[in-house]
């Protein structure tokens, strides 16, 4: 990618963070960049070329982190460090992180059908986590799988809304963990 496109796609990230991928203009882009308008289409096709590429390049971020978490070790230390990884990606690239968690429905064809493949990938590799933990006496023998990761997923992409670009969330995912796992009921008891 050239340093220009790259230079497009991470204005795009913000642009597309900030106003949305409909509210944002090829106008918004152009002056974002400096460019007339006509000057951007040499860069690329349309608006939906950046789309993809933010969203293409969030879903390899979100891997990768997922990536660097150890395969092996109790399931209870990697959960949290798919947190801490997860959390990572979103304040270290948080407009992208942003238009990955909410822009990527504006996909279209192919494009939209790799991406949403992508995610069910993700969202299994952590559901296979919790599945391992259940398995092997480390979780809940009742655990489903499926909703475990669905809600740590969530909490995780909703902090896309409230973290700050750049802070630090390694506290905070693991805040996450400890509700996550030990849950909220506690060890309070009954009055």
């Amino acid at each position: 990618m050239s340093a220009r496109r790259a230079e497009l796609t991470r204005a795009a990230a913000r642009l597309f963070a900030e106003k949305g991928y409909h509210g944002t203009s090829i106008g918004d882009l152009a002056e974002a960049l400096g460019l007339q308008k006509g000057s951007l289409y040499t860069h690329i096709d349309g608006k939906a070329d950046l789309l993809w590429e933010v969203a293409r390049e969030g879903s390899e971020a979100f891997h990768a982190a997922l990536d660097s978490v150890p395969e092996e070790g109790p399931v209870l230390d990697r959960i949290q460090a798919v947190l801490r990884a997860h959390l990572r990606v979103v304040a270290a690239q948080h407009d992208m992180a942003t238009v990955f968690v909410r822009e990527w429905r504006y996909l279209e064809g192919e494009r939209l059908d790799t991406f949403v493949a992508e995610r069910r990938r993700y969202e299994e590799r952590i559901r296979a986590l919790f599945r391992e933990g259940r398995e092997h006496g480390e979780l809940r023998t009742d655990l489903d799988d499926g909703t475990a990761a669905l809600l740590m997923l969530s909490a995780a992409n909703w902090a896309s809304t409230w973290v700050r670009a750049g802070s630090e969330t390694d506290e905070l995912a693991d805040r996450f963990t400890a509700l996550l796992l030990d849950g909220m009921r506690g060890y309070a008891s009954r009055a």
